[in-house]
């Protein structure tokens, strides 16, 4: 399993750092389960489920399947308002 922290501000122009970041981590190696600590993002928004979306389908085109931990539960509600709880893993 890999670690992966997201915060704790996401903006739009950092989603394909992140996505790259997280390739370059999975690149190579065997399938498993990347945790995303979203515990440190400070104020939750729209930015951040885009984020952690793309950020699952990158953990997928490698193999790997993303659950996301932490995180409050504003950003769960918007998750859910979004229709991405199936596709947004959650570590309880």
């Amino acid at each position: 399993m890999i670690s992966f922290p997201v915060g704790p501000t996401v903006v739009r122009a950092d989603i394909p750092a992140l996505c790259a970041d997280l390739a370059g981590l999975l690149r190579g190696r065997g399938p498993g389960v990347v945790t995303c600590d979203v515990g440190g993002v400070v104020r939750p928004d729209v930015v951040t489920v885009e984020a952690l979306a793309r950020l699952g389908l990158t953990a997928r085109r490698h193999g790997w399947r993303l659950v996301v931990s932490g995180g409050d539960p504003g950003l769960w509600r918007l998750v859910a308002l979004l229709g991405l709880t199936g596709v947004l893993g959650r570590v309880p």
